[in-house]
């Protein structure tokens, strides 16, 4: 029976046998074949059929009833195969619904069928399929994963998953197989039609998916190791990711840091099937912020609401928003949900501790009746029109009706030319070409900015003739921050600003890195050296010095010098400086650093927590080969030394480092006090 499952009455009794079974895992089998209808010779027969099929397997029961000698379970395949065959009992069902409506009222029911409707053109208050099996299913799953191929998810990767099985990447059923990818990539369209803006797929290194075929299934880990769901592998496939990177994001430029992630950090290869869902991501932090799709359509059904418009932000809240988001809201005629993503960011943003709490200091600010703050974890791409469009997509999901789309929604910045990577409204373009498919409507951003003699917002294009505009840029806020000069009140809430100031004390108070980077032999050492001493004489501030050949011995001792060991060599460097700068000390790095991509890695790294200083030591390979103390290059040039940098293997140069320090004819203090004016002129240390 199941074997063939062709006709709609086979899969009606498959569909109703994996149901019970789900439902009741612990029944006898006189039960499930009273709760089926059948007698338990046929139940005996659709058993062996399904376990042959592999949607259940046989175990041994243990208990009092020696006739009633074995239990049967769901497989991760006969989960999957339940969720097909329950979206095809549905839509077979409102078929019948539309014909009898249609014989008893002579007219149609006004319902499309499920075949015709987008799949976000449900009602935002009806449930919305998740991807987790019931609570008894997942601990057997959990059980038999332990067996299977296991591979730890990035934290990216872990954004996505939860994602996937709580509802709010509907329709998507898992990583995108390798048709879904090319769909999405090459028209925003799945293989099945249905619209899509952003590749959701599963990268995993080469080593991992040497072992992996389609056809078997893998156990998907957070980084502690917890089993959060099973992967059914059906594609693997070698993507072409300057492929991916022009047609998703408009450039194969590193500057775009999705672009990076891809080609720097992402695996080599691509992973794609459904994914049978066991437990949600475990959060410590905000838990009562946090609300699924199903749980926030429930919140708007209890209260009644039947327009809601979202607020997306990866920012602190400040009176321009606030202004913003009333018009907004009373514009749809619409609840508010100040919806910020609380996942992953773009590099360098305020990190999302600070940004909940500035939330939670201004919520009084808004009216309690019509507005609700929910976090959503998701990984941004920062991919401007795609993202805004994907993100229209997530809130329809999440039950929202209306979504505020900024200028430039979702942008990088600047590309590797200084220009903007896109159009400033080709976002708002993009999702109002898509609204009505997506059923949600968008609602323009418009840049606020205060007008001095009427003392409120005006939006830009209606301030009155002649009147004063006063404004903060991002850059000028956080110079202000930096600086700790004043941030009036009618731009920000002193809430808000405290909580700032808390996170990002005046720069001469927060920790820093100044990072080395040249040939060997350049100077970096000596001179690392000898600004250590002069940071010491001042005092203030504990200082630490990581240099490249201490480092080795002492954290990285079982590294060899290919590019793979000098990459994990230097991130550990960039990792330690990390945790010295978030803790308010001063790092000194002077390793060799040959590539960019790394350099940029603990760039990112560290600017999470404070200021990067990259010192290029330009000293020329003539000078340093005449140089020589440890006769390093001398072997080189023998081939007694492989990949060695400026000989066998690139030095990539810094484009636009801090500070460019020439060593020849120079003396090391004068290097060293180089250093010391470009932190002062940066105020990192006092004058």
């Amino acid at each position: 029976m199941p074997q063939a499952a062709t006709s709609p009455s086979e899969d009606d009794q498959l569909f109703r046998l994996l149901r019970q079974l789900d439902q009741r895992p612990d029944a006898s089998q006189r039960a499930t074949a009273d709760a089926l209808g059948v007698s338990l010779g046929t139940l005996n027969t659709h058993l062996r059929a399904a376990t042959e099929a592999g949607y259940i397997r046989v175990a041994d029961r243990n208990g009092p009833d020696r006739r009633q000698r074995f239990t049967y379970e769901l497989t991760t395949k006969g989960a999957a195969t339940k969720a097909r065959l329950t979206d095809r009992f549905l839509a077979r069902k409102l078929a019948e619904y539309d014909a009898l409506h249609a014989e008893l009222t002579g007219t149609e029911s006004g319902l499309l069928q499920l075949k015709k409707r987008t799949p976000l053109m449900q009602s935002n208050l009806a449930p919305i399929p998740e991807l987790y099996v019931s609570y008894d299913s997942a601990q057997k799953l959990k059980h038999e994963a332990g067996a299977l191929p296991s591979w730890d998810l990035t934290q990216r990767q872990v954004c996505d998953l939860e994602l996937l099985m709580n509802g709010g990447f509907y329709p998507l059923k898992g990583f995108m197989t390798e048709a879904d990818y090319d769909g999405v990539l090459d028209n925003m369209r799945l293989s099945d039609g249905s619209l899509w803006p952003m590749p959701v797929t599963l990268d995993v290194s080469e080593d991992f998916a040497a072992k992996v075929e389609p056809g078997q299934d893998i156990a998907l880990r957070d980084a502690e190791g917890v089993i959060l769901a099973i992967l059914s592998v059906t594609d693997k496939w070698v993507p072409n990711k300057s492929v991916e990177a022009e047609k998703v994001f408009g450039a194969d430029d590193i500057a775009h840091p999705a672009v990076n992630y891809l080609h720097h950090t992402a695996g080599k290869v691509y992973l794609g099937g459904p994914v049978t869902g066991i437990q949600q991501p475990v959060h410590y932090d905000f838990k009562a912020r946090r609300d699924t799709p199903n749980e926030l359509r429930s919140y708007f059904r209890k209260l009644g609401w039947r327009k809601i418009v979202a607020f997306q932000t990866r920012n602190p809240l400040h009176r321009a928003h606030q202004e913003l988001t009333f018009r907004a809201a009373k514009e749809a005629q619409a609840n508010l949900l100040i919806h910020p993503v609380v996942g992953m960011t773009k590099p360098g943003d305020v990190d999302h501790f600070t940004r909940v709490r500035c939330y939670e200091a201004v919520l009084d600010q808004y009216p309690a009746s019509t507005t609700h703050l929910s976090l959503l974890n998701l990984a941004m791409r920062m991919g401007g029109p795609r993202e805004a469009l994907w993100h229209a997509i997530i809130r329809k999901n999440h039950g929202l009706t209306h979504m505020i789309i900024g200028r430039d929604h979702a942008g990088p910045g600047k590309n590797s030319q200084g220009k903007d990577f896109y159009d400033p409204y080709a976002a708002q373009e993009l999702v109002r070409q898509h609204q009505e498919e997506i059923g949600i409507e968008m609602v323009d951003f418009k840049q606020m900015v205060y007008v001095q003699e009427k003392a409120q917002y005006f939006p830009v294009d209606e301030v009155p003739e002649g009147s004063t505009v006063l404004d903060i840029s991002g850059t000028e806020l956080r110079r202000r921050l930096r600086e700790g000069l004043e941030i009036p009140e009618w731009f920000s809430f002193p809430e808000v600003v405290t909580e700032l100031r808390r996170t990002s004390p005046p720069r001469a108070k927060q920790g820093f890195t100044v990072f080395f980077t040249g040939l060997s032999g350049s100077g970096k050492s000596t001179i690392a050296n000898a600004l250590m001493v002069k940071l010491m004489e001042m005092g203030g501030r504990p200082t630490t010095l990581l240099d490249g050949d201490v480092v080795r011995k002492h954290l990285s001792s079982e590294l060899g010098f290919s590019k793979e060991h000098r990459d994990i060599n230097i991130k550990r460097i960039g990792y330690v400086a990390s945790e010295i700068t978030k803790n308010g000390g001063i790092a000194i790095c002077a390793p060799i650093a040959p590539y960019t991509a790394t350099r940029r890695a603990v760039r990112e790294m560290i600017e999470a927590y404070g200021a990067f200083v990259e010192v290029h030591v330009a000293t020329s390979l003539e000078e340093c080969e005449r140089r020589d103390r440890k006769g390093l290059y001398k072997l080189a040039r023998e081939g007694k030394i492989k990949e060695f940098t400026g000989i066998s293997d690139p030095y990539e140069e810094p484009k636009n480092p801090e500070l460019k320090v020439e060593t020849e004819n120079v003396d090391v203090d004068n290097c060293a006090h180089q250093v010391i004016l470009k932190l002062e002129s940066m105020g990192l240390i006092r004058a």
